[in-house]
C-alpha cells in the first residue's frame, strides 16, 4: 500500500461486485487488485474479464496475498462473520456486505478482535454514504420534532435456489431488505427500545414478507415493510412541523428529498465509491470509518430482536444503550 492507495481483494464472484468495481473504478486512492472463487478457472475469467490483476482459486488463498490491505466480502449472510473473522486472522481489514449478522454476540466477536489487532472493520450500508443520506440528516430539525418514521424497500423474487432465499444462507426479506429499512430508522431517532414483528414466510421457510414496528425514546414510533412479492422503496420522516419524504432513499439516483410541498435537489453521486474511499481512507489513518461497532451492533440487535418478537407472536425490548 502507497501512502495514497490502499489494494483491495474481493473474496468471491458475486452479482453485486458489479456494482462496487463501477464504484471503484471512480474512486481515489482505491486499487482493486485481486478475486477469489472456489473456483480456479472461473476466478481467472472473472479477473480477466473485470481488469483485475490477480485471481485466487480459493478464499483462503486470497486473504493470504501479501499484496491486498483489504478485503471486500459480499458471501451470503451466513458466512459473513466466518470469513471475517479469517480474514481479520490474515491482518486484513475488512469491509462486509450488509447485513454483517442477525446476531449481535458476532458483531462483539468481530469488532472485538479487529480492535486486538488494530484493523477497520465496516458494514457496507452503502447508502449511509450518499449525499441524499447526508443532507436528509441535515433537513430533518426543518419537521420540528420527530414524531414517526415509514420505511418500504421490496423487490420481485420467485427463484426458490436464490440465496436471499435460502434458510441455511440466513437469507430473507428482513435480512436482504429490511435492513435498510432498520437502518434508515435508527439513523433518524437513534436505537430503539421496543419492537415487534410480523412475518410471512414462503415455501423456503424464511420470511417473504416482514414488518415490523419501531419504539423509539421520545415517543417515537417507526415502522417499515419489506418484501420479495412487489417492487416498492421509500423512507418517510414526519414531525411536528412538516414531513420529509424520499422517493428513492436506497439508491440514492434521483437525488431527490420533499420537505412538506418543497423539492429539494441533491447531485447524485456513486454510493460505492464513496463507501471505497471512506474505508481506505480510515484504514490509511486520515478519518474515521463511517459505519464502525457501535453501528453494526445496533444493526445487529434491531434485527434479532426483530425475528425473535415474530417468532414468539409479542414485542420485545432491547437493552438500553449508554
Amino acid at each position: 500500500m502507497t501512502a495514497a492507495t490502499t489494494r483491495w481483494g474481493i473474496l468471491s464472484t458475486a452479482r453485486i461486485n458489479r456494482l462496487l468495481l463501477e464504484g471503484a473504478r471512480q474512486a481515489e486512492g482505491v486499487e482493486v487488485v485481486a478475486v477469489a472463487s472456489r473456483d480456479t478457472a472461473r476466478a481467472e475469467t472473472y479477473a480477466r474479464e473485470h481488469g483485475i490483476p490477480r485471481s485466487h482459486g480459493s478464499y483462503e488463498a486470497l486473504i493470504a496475498d501479501d499484496e491486498v490491505d483489504a478485503v471486500y466480502i459480499p458471501l451470503p449472510n451466513s458466512l459473513h462473520h466466518e470469513w471475517t473473522l479469517h480474514a481479520l486472522e490474515a491482518h486484513k481489514h475488512v469491509l462486509c456486505e450488509k447485513p454483517y449478522t442477525r446476531r449481535a454476540r458476532e458483531v462483539e466477536e468481530a469488532f472485538d478482535a479487529a480492535e486486538r489487532a488494530g484493523l477497520v472493520l465496516s458494514e457496507a450500508f452503502m447508502w449511509r454514504h450518499n449525499p441524499q443520506t447526508k443532507r436528509l440528516v441535515e433537513l430533518l430539525p426543518e419537521i420540528g420534532e420527530l414524531q414517526t418514521i415509514r420505511a418500504t424497500f421490496s423487490f420481485p423474487l420467485a427463484d426458490e435456489t436464490n440465496v436471499r432465499l435460502l434458510a441455511d444462507l440466513d437469507g430473507g426479506a428482513l435480512m436482504d431488505v429490511g435492513c435498510y429499512c432498520v437502518s434508515g430508522a435508527r439513523l433518524l431517532a437513534g436505537e430503539p427500545e421496543r419492537v415487534y414483528g410480523e412475518q410471512v414466510t414462503g415455501g423456503t421457510r424464511v420470511d417473504i414478507r416482514f414488518t415490523g414496528t419501531l419504539r423509539f425514546p421520545g415517543a417515537v414510533v417507526a415502522t417499515f415493510t419489506c418484501a420479495f412479492t412487489h417492487s416498492h422503496q421509500s423512507l418517510e420522516a414526519t414531525g411536528s412541523e412538516g414531513t420529509l419524504f424520499l422517493p428513492d432513499p436506497w439508491h440514492g439516483g434521483q437525488g431527490v428529498i420533499k420537505l412538506n410541498e418543497h423539492e429539494i435537489r441533491v447531485e447524485p453521486r456513486n454510493s460505492y465509491t464513496l463507501e471505497l474511499e471512506n474505508v481506505s481512507r480510515a484504514i490509511r489513518g486520515e478519518e474515521p470509518p463511517l459505519l464502525a461497532r457501535a453501528d453494526a451492533l445496533g444493526q445487529a440487535r434491531t434485527i434479532e430482536a426483530l425475528y425473535a418478537s415474530a417468532e414468539r407472536a409479542t414485542p420485545v425490548e432491547l437493552p438500553r444503550v449508554t
